[in-house]
């Protein structure tokens, strides 16, 4: 029987668009224009019936007006703006959507010349391919993303330009699940707008609520045995596996549903498209799914009567896009109720006033800007409801920093009963005081307003709230889906080096001898202190740029006081910016390396305060630090929240920032960017306890306010017990192999050849190498000691080299941010103390010293099973779990010290013992282990010597044996059967010592699994 994804995702596909109302038609019956692949015949007589009674219809002339737009450069706009249309001749009918023709067609040519490509599966409407589905089978090599490049590749072509013109949207399917750990698309089903350059593939979860059945029609057993004769798949029609692909509920059909059903794409073919103009060109975005149901829940509010709510998207999430998307949306929503409404967008800064009417402007909005009391006065009083003659969608943005808590009252009783205005609120978790003045005077000049709030972090608190403010929440969408959605990142801690932090001691040090004990401001701005934190923060920063191989990234300081950010930016000035380009001889070998190097240097940054320069001097740094142009930015106030660069992906705090206003500032690094999995913070201030006490107080009122929705709100940063998750999982997985010699690995994993089993190792390494630098990055150094990650990040090369020679998808994991990382050795525990002194900081050190050479002393150990280790290893855990290392006092340093020292010297006792006992069996620790083991518990004679004597036969003949038959050890069965006669012929014939049955099956038992175990690879 076929099983291909022909038989196993693509003709059960097919079949499901006839469930949702498509009809599928052959091309062996059908004809179209190759330079179009507009069906005409159906064209033809589809754009006749929806226009019936249009005496301006002259078919001919249509065709070639919409062949001529698709040969444009603008992404389709043109013919874009035709299909929507509602007015003079329609290519669509939105009214009576049902009036169109829906046609499924398969393996279409796109062609032009000698270049040519086939989709899986073409939907039509009205005869024109709009849409189309690429389908592979589950567990496909390079899953989706082999999808991912060949469209990249093909849109780039200008040859297909007419098709990428006319294809509104496509899906991309292996019929598999998503998976949520891996931030890269590779498996599940996903959605995308065409692209000149590189399409966004976009995650689709469906509403919990949604029916998958509630539309589908049943499919007569002729239709689809006509579809499977036509695809020359009739082998398949009575396959079990063909009726488990067919149903409802797999991956693929339930995009299906979610996207081709006809009211959702009816939804989408009118509403959930954006041109967006960027500094890189026109880009076409459709609506990603948390906006759709956002938009879609608007409508409900308002149909059930409501007039305000709150939209909680998550930082990144795309909130102002939303807007633009409901400016569209209920546009037509109150045309249809004969009603004009009037859009508002309220902020409270002057620089969210100018980025969101950038924002809208891009989108194609006519934007209008009210920025004092005055024009807002005037606006609401006017009797036009638009500011533009041309008709187009409009928004007002409005600014209301500078009259937010002006008393005077903003009053219209004359507005006219056929404009509705609509104020979208941004951030509506601070500048909304109810004891203000600027909602009361919102309220007061129209009372029929709609209200709809947005945040990322809505205001929680018992005196008064966002909801209380601004009604229910309409839609929530968390942290977890956004991460999951891979629309923002999740966020790493960095603590600063302990040898810095001395650095920074003395420095306080000295200045108050000089300055005396002066206010923390002062001294915190002091150039002693100054100097040697920008020369931290320069370092670390370009560091990062080498770690992550990519000199693109920026970063941001949030300074102490705006006098510490103007002293770091002079100090920068004069110690790091270069003016003066590069210069290179042409014939410099090392030119190169030169100019990778200069490229890695900070060499610009930019003072944003709001007492610093013009308002337009601000605008043009803030973009140029968008475009690449300046590495870094010293603020202290402004751009903490609304600020959106994607390349900003680090964040060096340097003072503790308060409740939601911290996690508003942290979000300023969780935007996606190229292939990074995280965004960095860098923690001067010691934020952690903030960040905890902001995290548990506002989850506590979470709790009240949204019961078991809190679990959403829980995935900012990685959790020390996930790391430890993951480090459970990586040892499962390797359990069989032996990890501790890398060629032993090697040789193991070249016998494999099923790609699966390949490819679970190989994340498990990757992942292990990961998890090192997320360890020492995050502080959870005792992680370190679950895992020899040096030896992993060693075998991880070698499994990857393995699947590269078998063809599997070795990029998985590789592109991590940790790939690019030096092979460093294990790094001390970084200590903090709240007082230090130089005794102190001498004490720390030799803490660290003794912890490292003891750690390392028990981990050399080769019998962990052996009482006197797990002994002084629980004594390690006590010592460390009983108090936090960062809060020591001197004399806990120094009993700590001792009691270090008091492990230290009895594992090296210990370990001095196994090697002695490991050297008198020919090194061998499998028999070293054996004779612990028996010593501990029922010796085979009181002698030890005697006992050695029996061992070492035993081991002689054994290995005699295995080194005539190698292949014993792979049937476990037999050779267990083997060393059990070995071993009781030797034990009671060649030393006649008095064993039972019992004594005599532990014994083989424990050398059999001495032996199986070192085969496969497992732990001892």
């Amino acid at each position: 029987m076929t099983f291909n994804e022909d038989a196993r995702v693509k003709i059960p596909a097919i079949l499901h668009l006839i469930r949702l109302g498509y009809q599928y038609i052959s091309l062996k019956d059908s004809q179209w224009d190759t330079e179009t692949n507009i069906f005409r015949d159906i064209f033809n007589e589809s754009i006749s019936r929806i226009n019936q009674g249009n005496a301006e219809l002259d078919l001919n002339a249509l065709y070639n007006q919409v062949s001529l737009e698709l040969e444009n450069e603008d992404l389709g706009q043109a013919f874009f703006e035709r299909l929507t249309s509602r007015s003079g001749i329609k290519l669509i009918d939105f009214n009576n959507f049902e009036n169109n023709s829906f046609h499924v067609v398969t393996e279409l040519p796109y062609e032009k010349d000698e270049d040519v490509f086939r989709p899986d599966v073409i939907v039509l409407i009205n005869g024109m391919p709009l849409s189309f589905i690429e389908v592979k089978k589950p567990n496909n090599l390079d899953g989706i993303q082999a999808e991912h490049k060949r469209m990249k590749t093909r849109f780039q072509n200008k040859k297909f330009r007419k098709f990428v013109n006319l294809t509104q949207f496509m899906v991309f399917s292996n019929n598999m699940e998503y998976d949520d750990e891996n931030p890269t698309p590779i498996q599940g089903a996903y959605y995308a707008s065409p692209s000149y350059h590189e399409s966004v593939f976009n995650y689709f979860r469906e509403d919990p609520d949604f029916d998958f059945n509630v539309s589908l029609q049943t499919v007569s057993p002729e239709e689809e045995l006509r579809v499977l004769k036509d695809t020359n798949l009739y082998s398949i029609k009575d396959s079990g596996e063909f009726a488990l692909n067919k149903a409802p509920d797999t991956p693929t059909n339930k995009i299906l549903t979610s996207l081709y059903s006809k009211e959702r794409l009816a939804f989408i073919l009118e509403f959930a498209f954006a041109y967006v103009k960027e500094s890189t060109g026109l880009q076409k975005h459709i609506m990603r799914y948390p906006q759709l149901f956002a938009t879609k829940a608007i409508e409900r509010t308002l149909e059930q009567g409501g007039k305000k709510g709150i939209i909680w998207h998550t930082q990144g999430s795309g909130k102002t896009a939303l807007t633009f998307y409901n400016v569209k949306y209920l546009k037509h929503y109150f045309s249809t109720k004969g009603v004009i409404p009037k859009f508002y967008f309220i902020v409270d800064r002057i620089d969210l006033l100018i980025q969101a009417g950038r924002e809208f402007k891009s989108r194609g909005l006519v934007v209008h800007t009210i920025d004092s009391k005055e024009e807002f006065v005037q606006d609401i009083k006017a009797n036009m409801a638009v500011h533009n003659d041309s008709g187009k969608a409009e928004i007002t943005v409005v600014n209301i920093q500078k009259f937010k808590d002006d008393p005077s009252v903003v009053s219209n009783k004359d507005y006219q009963l056929n404009v509705q205005r609509i104020y979208f609120l941004d951030e509506v978790h601070r500048s909304y005081n109810p004891e203000g003045s600027f909602l009361a005077n919102l309220n007061q000049s129209d009372p029929d307003a709609i209200k709809i709030g947005l945040t990322g972090t809505p205001l929680l608190g018992d005196s008064y709230n966002s909801r209380s403010l601004f009604g229910n929440y309409i839609h929530k969408y968390y942290y977890n889906a956004s991460i999951a959605d891979g629309y923002t990142l999740r966020l790493i801690r960095e603590e600063i080096e302990t040898s810095y932090q001395m650095a920074l001691q003395k420095a306080l040090e000295d200045i108050k001898v000089l300055e005396g004990e002066g206010k923390r401001k002062i001294v915190y701005a002091h150039p002693k202190f100054v100097e040697p934190m920008l020369d931290y923060i320069v370092e670390d920063f370009q560091n990062s740029r080498l770690r992550f191989d990519d000199n693109s990234i920026g970063g941001m300081v949030i300074c102490d006081s705006s006098d510490q950010a103007k002293e770091l930016f002079k100090i920068f000035q004069e110690k790091y910016e270069v003016s003066e380009p590069l210069s290179l001889a042409a014939e410099d070998p090392g030119a190169y390396g030169k100019k990778k190097t200069y490229e890695r240097k900070v060499k610009t940054a930019a003072l944003i305060l709001h007492d610093i320069g013009t308002k337009q001097d601000r605008k043009e740094q803030v973009e140029a630090f968008k475009e690449g142009k300046i590495d870094f930015l010293f603020v202290f106030n402004m751009l903490l929240t609304g600020f959106d660069a994607k390349r900003l992906k680090k964040l060096y705090i340097c003072r503790v920032i308060k409740s939601h206003n911290l996690l508003q500032a942290l979000t300023r690094v969780n935007r996606t960017y190229k292939d990074f999995r995280y965004g960095y913070v860098v923690d001067f201030a010691d934020i952690q306890k903030e960040f905890d006490k902001t995290n548990r107080e506002y989850f506590n009122e979470l709790q009240s306010e949204l019961g078991d929705e809190i679990e959403h709100y829980s995935n900012l940063f990685k959790s020390t017990e996930e790391i430890e998750a993951d480090i459970e999982d990586i040892k499962d997985i390797l359990l069989y192999f032996d990890t501790t010699n890398a060629e032993a690995f090697s040789r193991q994993i070249n016998e494999i050849n099923d790609r699966q089993e390949m490819l679970n190792i190989t994340k498990a390494l990757n992942m292990a190498k990961s998890l090192y630098n997320l360890i020492r990055l995050t502080g959870n150094y005792d992680l370190l000691e679950k895992l020899d990650f040096k030896m992993l990040n060693k075998l991880s090369t070698e499994a990857n080299n393995r699947l590269s020679l078998i063809n599997v998808k070795q990029h998985l994991d590789d592109n991590s941010e940790t790939t690019n990382l030096l092979n460093v050795a294990l790094e001390d525990i970084i200590f903090a103390f709240t007082k230090v002194k130089e005794e102190e900081m001498v004490l720390a050190d030799k803490l660290k010293n003794t912890l490292q050479r003891t750690r390392e002393m028990l981990g050399g150990n080769f019998d962990p099973k052996d009482p006197r280790f797990i002994s002084l290893k629980n004594e390690l855990e006590r010592l460390f779990k009983k108090k936090n290392l960062s809060e020591v006092t001197k004399e806990e340093m120094e009993a700590n010290i001792e009691a270090l020292n008091r492990i230290y010297d009895k594992a090296k006792e210990l370990e001095r013992k196994n090697q002695l006992l490991r050297a008198k069996y020919a090194n061998d620790a499998k028999y070293a282990r054996v004779h612990k083991r028996l010593v501990e518990k029922d010796p085979l004679t009181d002698k030890e010597a005697k006992l050695f004597e029996v061992l070492q036969s035993i081991k002689s003949e054994l290995d005699q044996h295995i080194v005539q038959n190698a292949n014993i050890l792979s049937n476990e069965s037999f050779a267990e059967k083997m060393m059990a006669r070995i071993v009781v012929k030797q034990i009671k014939n060649k030393f006649n010592l008095p064993v039972n049955a019992a004594q005599s099956k532990r014994i083989y038992h424990m050398i059999a699994q001495e032996y199986l175990n070192e085969f496969n690879g497992r732990a001892a």
